[in-house]
């Protein structure tokens, strides 16, 4: 992710400030797994896991594909999403004027 905007790094941000979304992260690193396989590497529930991976997907970090196996059975799959976060002093201050939420950081304007 290059120059990202101050909503998408807050996102991006967020989803990896947790340590089951990061140990998700880092164990789709090797390569791409089902859910349920990924479920008992982490040793977590697939309730669990389905709710990290949503949040790690809109943000961007994971992709997840429906595909069929042999028998016919639907099996989701995820993957690592291409990304690349740099944080900086300057790309800091260049997503924080981008912010939409005036809450989120000193990008925000004067309420009337």
């Amino acid at each position: 992710m290059t120059r990202p905007t101050g909503d998408d790094l807050v996102e991006v941000l967020a989803a990896l400030a947790n340590p089951l979304r990061l140990r998700i992260v880092a164990t789709l690193a090797g390569g791409r797994d089902y859910v349920s396989h990924l479920a008992r590497e982490i040793g977590i529930s697939r309730p669990l896991l389905h709710m990290h991976l949503q949040r790690l997907e809109a943000a961007g970090l994971v992709v997840g594909t429906l595909e069929l196996s042999a028998d016919g059975k639907a099996m989701k799959y995820y993957e690592v999403a291409e990304f690349d976060v740099r944080l900086t002093a300057s790309t800091l201050a260049e997503a924080a004027q981008t912010l939409t939420d005036p809450e989120k950081g000193p990008g925000r304007k004067e309420r009337s």
